[in-house]
């Protein structure tokens, strides 16, 4: 797929809305009602990237592994000295979940720079969760 988050010396600027056509071009984004089952099935680690606020705001996903966008790349390297314990190996299905699906693209392009080529995001982020119905807890006192 080349360099799709960067740019080559030739290549001309691209906006976001570009990027983000060129990251999810190559993977597969996942449904609410998909990830659900699939967490369901410990077949994938939901992971929401949300800040605190939106977080205390609106819930959290339960089962959801929250870890701030900034720690993303640190927590999830399986080789990662900083790694959380669910990341058990560049094999492991994750969907990380943003607000509203934006920034989780990029995200997800990240995590499969690092190896976790099964890395994916959930299409309209927490919002498109919550609108489908699915379960969502109290986020007072949620912290990373």
């Amino acid at each position: 797929m080349g360099d799709v988050v960067g740019r080559g010396v030739d290549e001309r600027p691209v906006g976001i809305d570009e990027l983000l056509e060129r990251v999810r071009a190559g993977y597969e984004r996942m449904e609410p009602r998909d990830a659900y089952e699939a967490a369901q099935g410990s077949e994938a680690l939901l992971v929401d990237i949300r800040y605190a606020a939106l977080r205390e705001r609106d819930g959290l996903i339960p089962g959801a592994l929250v870890v701030e966008r900034n720690e993303l790349e640190w927590r999830l390297d399986p080789q990662g000295s900083h790694r959380a314990p669910e990341a058990t190996g560049h094999n492991l299905r994750v969907v990380v979940i943003c607000n509203e699906g934006y920034a989780s693209s990029l995200a997800a392009e990240s995590l499969r720079r690092l190896g976790l080529s099964r890395a994916t995001d959930l299409v309209g982020g927490f919002q498109a969760w919550r609108a489908a119905g699915l379960a969502v807890t109290s986020g007072v006192g949620a912290d990373a």
